[in-house]
């Protein structure tokens, strides 16, 4: 038998003293070839388009390699260079056209340009915009994705940075991808199983005119690219990685990796914006523009992706690809992803051909797909987002009515059951695997926040407090802001085991806002994206501060997982009571809401919710036969008997009555 040998590619011709040849048009980016590195750029607009080299750190360039015309093949420059350090090697691209922006053309030969491809980003520094070629050496070992249920997920969204920055965390390399490592411990005592990490793609970090810091990251420039800021070994320029072994790490516990990704936006912003990649290279395919070649602002930052040109979603499709494939993660959460949906001129499309190939690509066929299902400007799809049987959404519904009904509004008692069932009324097809739950996220107040304050305060930001969200759903719980009135704070530390109990004890996926488990506050703003320091960092004193709000979010996550029933079921094993047993009270005024999930056997599960200032008793349906009814929670009892160990709760010396306290959420469960 003949072993084929692999081919090398030779070099054909010089340019600016590198040896290069015709490249391969895919896959774009720059790849490592044997004896070189291939670069393919795509512009269907552009002139000429010149490869530009620098030695890392480097004012100057080292060589530009314009393209000849003989290696482009449609609208695709490739070009393959021979004998580069690339360890040493930084690069970007000058593209020549006609700067017409009447006509949406926005070409400038003069700057040089960010691969949208590039696998790393320099990240920092006064280059910080410029590109670099990947190693691919990282040893996975036997990593395998945990590929969890959905209905068993308890998703817990964090900031890279912002959960170990703050001195009190205690890791050797605070703020970082590996400092994020050194916490796992944590989150396996707390239960969670799935972590949502707020952008890592690479963005700029001071972008912002008011602050001059862009915090959370929802500005990326670099799709491709991991932060390089949050890696310890970012200037050793090893942040793929460190982030790879973070994922390893967290798969290794049992705990998937979602990443917020942003493609309804960049950074680039409008025509008064700075031009570092996509503007450059083709602003008229990858931008959505107005009849006048404006930008379209759906995102409320600037500008909006074409999403739906075939270029821009091939882009989405190999970014998500590259994601799945060569960093493991679990699922992705879209930013804005109503805008998605959209068409170049903004119309809201019947069937969105980018939607549509993300849920039926083969390579993310096991990846969670998760929808923000809304827009800037008004887009509204939270029940109705194209899912394809695959998407599931943020339930801005369910955040809503839980943050209602545990300051006592009236009338929501009814609504209250629905979102606790999974939502029916907006996925009764789908099922409850569709809905993520959730009370708080990174963008509002902290659950600490919610029973603090009934207005935001946001003039910090340097917005005169007109930015962030006033419908907020808050109540301050008779003063606004910190106290030390014991009365208002024990009615706040109710309020939120209320919220957290009834969060993971309704069905659906669960959400929980990194802190809230400890009480983490951010004095009421509501729109933090602009502060990075103590206001948004993690604050580990808290973790003793508070150690009886931390047991009791442990140990309701633990009694969700003790329960399948809690986590599905069909609707005819949830029934419905009141003040007297199988007599639930939907009228307007009521504010007790109860439910038993039945899920047959000794899975049995008895919710009381009391929004009322008044205590009510009780009547107790009978529990399966030779069974009795225990207590696992009660927020009304002070800590730690508010919540008991699953498996451990104490029977109740009266089983046929119950008195929930004011304000209180109870939980009953059978042995």
């Amino acid at each position: 038998m003949t072993t084929l040998e692999p081919i090398d590619a030779y070099p054909t011709q010089r340019i600016s003293g590198f040896s290069v040849r015709a490249g391969r048009s895919l896959p774009f980016g720059a790849t490592r070839v044997p004896g070189g590195v291939n670069f393919s750029v795509f512009s269907n607009h552009a002139t000429s388009v010149t490869l530009v080299l620098y030695r890392s750190g480097e004012a100057e360039p080292m060589a530009e390699l314009p393209f000849p015309e003989a290696f482009r093949v449609g609208s695709v420059y490739a070009m393959t260079v021979f004998d580069l350090d690339v360890e040493n090697l930084e690069y970007g691209y000058r593209v020549d056209g006609p700067h017409q922006p009447w006509l949406g053309h926005r070409f400038d030969a003069t700057r040089v340009l960010s691969d949208p491809y590039a696998r790393m980003l320099t990240g920092a520094g006064p280059y910080r915009h410029r590109s670099r070629v990947a190693l691919d050496d990282f040893d996975w070992e036997d990593d395998r994705p945990p590929r969890l249920p959905h209905e068993d997920l308890v998703i817990y969204e964090l900031h890279v940075r912002g959960f170990t920055r703050h001195p009190s965390s205690g890791v050797s390399a605070p703020g970082t991808y590996a400092g994020l490592v050194e916490k796992i411990p944590y989150l396996k005592e707390l239960g969670v199983n799935c972590v949502e990490l707020m952008p890592v793609f690479e963005f700029d970090e001071s972008d912002n005119i008011f602050t001059g810091v862009n915090y959370w990251g929802y500005s990326p420039i670099g799709f491709f690219a991991p932060k390089a800021s949050y890696a310890t070994t970012g200037r050793e320029h090893m942040q793929v990685d460190e982030f790879k072994h973070l994922v390893k790490e967290l798969h290794r516990a049992g705990i998937e990796v979602l990443l917020d990704v942003v493609f309804n936006h960049t950074a680039e912003g409008d025509e008064r914006g700075p031009s570092i990649s996509f503007k450059g290279l083709d602003n008229a395919t990858y931008y959505m523009l107005t009849p006048d070649r404006h930008y379209y602002n759906f995102s409320g930052t600037g500008n909006t992706l074409n999403c739906n040109h075939p270029v821009v979603r091939g882009f989405v499709l190999d970014c998500l690809r590259y994601w799945a494939s060569e960093f493991h993660v679990d699922g992705f959460r879209f930013d804005l992803a109503a805008i998605l949906g959209r068409g170049p001129d903004g119309e809201l499309l019947h069937n969105p051909p980018l939607l549509e190939s993300l849920a039926y690509d083969p390579i993310l066929r096991d990846c969670k797909l998760i929808a923000e299902a809304w827009d800037a400007a008004g887009l509204y799809q939270v029940g109705s987002f194209p899912d394809y049987s695959r998407w599931s959404e943020w339930n801005g519904r369910y955040r809503d009515t839980v943050r209602r009904y545990i300051k006592g509004d009236l009338g929501v008692t009814g609504e209250m059951a629905t979102r606790m069932v999974g939502s029916p009324d907006l996925y009764s097809r789908r099922g409850t695997a569709a809905t993520v739950n959730f009370i708080t996220s990174h963008d509002g107040f902290t659950l600490r926040d919610l029973v603090s304050y009934d207005h935001k305060h946001n003039e910090a930001n340097g917005e005169g407090n007109r930015d962030g969200d006033d419908t907020n759903h808050s109540w301050n719980c008779g003063q606004e802001g910190e106290t030390d009135d014991p009365a208002v704070l024990a009615t706040r530390a109710r309020l939120t085991r209320n919220a957290l109990l009834l969060l993971l004890a309704s069905r659906g996926v669960p959400m929980l806002l990194a802190g809230d488990e400890i009480g983490r506050t951010q004095l009421g703003n509501n729109n933090a994206y602009c502060h990075d320091g103590p206001l948004t960092w993690f604050d580990w004193g808290l973790r003793e501060e508070n150690a009886d709000l931390f047991r009791f979010t442990r140990r309701a996550i633990a009694f969700r997982r003790a329960h399948p029933v809690l986590r599905g079921g069909s609707p005819g094993s949830v029934h419905w009571h009141g003040v007297r047993a199988w007599s639930p009270d939907w009228s307007g005024h009521c504010r007790v809401l109860v439910a038993m999930f039945d899920g047959g056997g000794d899975d049995c599960v008895y919710v009381a919710a009391n929004s009322h200032w008044e205590a009510h008793a009780l009547e107790l349906p009978a529990p399966p036969r030779g069974l009795t009814w225990h207590l696992f929670a009660d927020t009304a009892a002070a800590p730690p008997e508010a919540a008991y160990e699953p498996g451990r709760e104490p029977a109740l010396a009266d089983q046929t009555r119950f008195v929930i306290g004011p304000r209180s959420v109870a939980i009953l469960v059978t042995h």
